[in-house]
């Protein structure tokens, strides 16, 4: 329960957490490394080997189409994550409500990145749930670094670059894991140019479709922008903020979990984490629904997410057999 507890706490997809807590009680922090790499090495291979033939393939007609009957797909499961995430966390807390909403509004009209936007979520909730006395500063190590959110501008070479940038997303992925799409596609496809739109639906595509958490999305990523090296740097880059939000606060948190700013900050930063979910499929919906017929295939995927629950990877194959005889010839 305490590996729940800090899990929620800090950035990253729970099951990946609870892993690495289990190793980290049995053997420290190189328990929690082994149990870390051999939990996320599956996911890692096979999403790798699915980046060779994507890039090997992906102009082929037949692809295209596969593609075309997933993308829509993928945007409804989106959607219903951001709502499902808001009811889960925000409950009936109207600050909580209201910060979703900004935080869906600012993603959606900008596409931009909201890492500070996650943070004074979480520093606003923080006050509010417990406001500091006067002359006690409030307690500034609650808050992940904001100067982390600057190290994506340091682009002395594309490895590292790769590295820093996931560096950076995996220490915002508070609430769920699709919590990452606003982040990497402002990353991605806007401030880099590394994928086009179209390529980066298939990339998270892949993160739903494949075992393992939805962040494995950057092997793909990383596999597609700097080859196998890059698959390698963007997943040590996503996952290891990850790995040390638990061995590092872990005998802390088992002391203070229950402290009102602490949860104060998760409050604020996971209903910010559901807006930007909201925002990124608005954003996202643009470039996946082209037309009446992958309209149709998204609100089908809707309706099979809305009456079948954690079966995303069957809907994502379903969606893929739909687009290869859905997908209009050239």
């Amino acid at each position: 329960m305490d590996g729940v507890a800090l899990g929620q706490t800090m950035p990253g997809p729970l099951a990946a957490q609870v892993v690495m807590w289990i190793g980290f009680l049995r053997r420290g922090t190189l328990g929690a490394l082994g149990t870390a790499a051999v939990f996320i090495l599956p996911s890692f291979v096979l999403v790798l080997v699915v980046a060779v033939l994507y890039a090997r393939y992906q102009g082929l007609d037949w692809v295209q189409a596969l593609f075309y009957g997933i993308a829509p797909a993928v945007m409804a499961v989106i959607a219903v994550a951001a709502v499902r995430l808001a009811l889960l966390t925000n409950g009936r807390d109207v600050r909580l409500w209201v910060i979703s909403a900004i935080t869906m509004i600012v993603t959606a009209i900008t596409g931009a990145e909201i890492a500070l936007v996650f943070v004074a979520a979480g520093v606003a909730m923080m006050l509010w749930e417990a406001p500091p006395k006067l002359r006690r500063p409030p307690a500034a190590a609650l808050v992940p670094g904001p100067a982390l959110a600057q190290l994506t501008g340091i682009e002395p070479g594309q490895q590292l670059s790769l590295f820093l940038f996931f560096l950076k997303a995996g220490a915002f992925i508070f609430g769920s894991g699709l919590a990452i799409v606003p982040f990497l596609r402002d990353g991605v496809v806007v401030e880099h140019g590394w994928l086009t739109e179209g390529q980066f639906l298939d990339a998270v595509a892949m993160g739903l479709i494949t075992p393992g958490p939805v962040v494995i999305t950057a092997t793909f990523i990383g596999y597609l922008v700097g080859g196998w090296l890059g698959a390698g740097v963007a997943t040590i880059g996503i996952f290891l903020p990850i790995y040390l939000g638990v061995v590092i606060p872990g005998p802390w948190f088992v002391r203070h979990r229950d402290h009102p700013r602490l949860r104060g900050f998760v409050k604020g930063a996971t209903a910010s984490a559901a807006g930007a979910i909201g925002g990124a499929t608005v954003v996202l919906i643009q470039g996946a629904v082209i037309d009446w017929t992958t309209a149709g295939l998204a609100a089908a995927g809707l309706v099979f997410v809305l009456v079948f629950r954690n079966r995303e990877p069957i809907l994502v194959v379903l969606a893929g057999i739909a687009g290869l005889f859905l997908h209009p010839l050239v």
